[in-house]
């Protein structure tokens, strides 16, 4: 398998619920020498253009539709030719980005999403939005890992995404990640639509202290 992962930091900003916040996102890039896919071109397609690098985008997916994460994927859909995928249940965020323009494809649960000889499953994980998924690639590997997730903002180092705006819910956002995350192989890497990378087996103790802290 020749395929390999590429991280992307762009910043720009995220709105919601009448508030405004600067932020960095974590733009990843799977592929080969001839293709790629795109998870979250978020902000800045100069930048994800020129980590591109002339190659083929097959497929533009999107963990959710906060408008930091899909606040440029009109741009990147049209700069690179590509059709855009998410998860219908956030369409009611999507429409507040993009009331006239639609995503090409809906994502559901265990659909495979293939890139050279690599495939990606996605898993529904609703609670940061309702829409929410992740990506988990068991034959792909980012620093000696043996698999890897790309979470979007449903798991972070230290815990869940947060859940304290519009359509978002912290006991959804806790069964997902314990339902669909953490009974993943200890050894997966997380890789975030924010900061750090983190691992399952990293986060896996802590459920007990998310829980009580009730985010």
């Amino acid at each position: 398998m020749s395929e390999k992962i590429e991280k992307v930091v762009t910043t720009g900003t995220f709105s919601l619920d009448g508030g405004t916040w600067d932020v960095e996102n974590n733009v990843w890039i799977i592929g080969n020498e001839k293709s790629v896919i795109i998870i979250d071109p978020a902000h800045d397609v100069d930048k994800i253009s020129k980590a591109v690098d002339g190659r083929n985008v097959e497929k533009i997916l999107l963990t959710h539709a906060h408008d930091d994460h899909i606040g440029s994927a009109k741009e990147a859909a049209d700069r690179f030719e590509a059709p855009v995928y998410l998860n219908s249940a956030d369409r009611q965020l999507w429409e507040m980005v993009y009331p006239s323009w639609d995503f090409d494809e809906d994502l559901a649960e265990g659909t495979l999403l293939s890139i050279g000889d690599t495939e990606l499953r996605v898993l529904e994980t609703p609670g940061h939005s309702p829409g929410s998924v992740c990506f988990y690639a068991p034959d792909l590997s980012w620093e000696n890992s043996d698999g890897v997730v790309f979470s979007g903002d449903t798991l972070f180092q230290g815990g869940p995404g947060a859940t304290g705006r519009s359509f978002s819910d912290f006991p959804t956002i806790l069964n997902s990640i314990t339902g669909k995350l953490l009974v993943l192989p200890d050894s997966t890497a997380v890789l975030t639509g924010h900061g750090e990378e983190t691992g399952i087996g990293l986060e896996a103790g802590d459920v007990e202290e998310w829980t009580k802290r009730g985010h």
